[in-house]
């Protein structure tokens, strides 16, 4: 998996710059992220919007990275979009994941 990662204050934003997010990245975007709650990041916008496709593998990868974080720390989305949010809202998955329109929106609420 790609990423671009910046940081505004103590937030990690890492966009994915890869387009699908299905069975066959799952376990490599698991463990980049995973990396990214074992490197110390506590509060982390994941950045979907240059994504088009995920799959249930992909949505499982996320839950497993979600349980990594613990209770002290924080994953949100933003930027989904067309059959991405479908696949979230169909799969209630809109419910289990704080979600913003972009990563301004995302790290204005994990700031408060």
């Amino acid at each position: 998996m790609r990423f671009e990662e910046s940081t505004e204050g103590n937030i990690l934003i890492a966009k994915v710059l890869d387009v699908r997010i299905g069975a066959d990245v799952a376990p490599r975007f698991k463990e980049d992220m995973i990396g990214y709650v074992k490197r110390g990041n506590h509060a982390i916008v994941l950045d979907l919007s240059n994504v088009s496709f995920i799959d249930s593998s992909g949505l499982g990868a996320l839950i497993s990275c979600l349980k990594s974080m613990g209770s002290d720390r924080e994953l949100v989305l933003c930027g989904t979009r067309g059959t991405v949010t479908s696949m979230f809202k169909l799969t209630r998955m809109d419910k289990v994941f704080r979600m913003f329109s972009n990563s301004d929106e995302a790290v204005s609420a994990l700031s408060c």
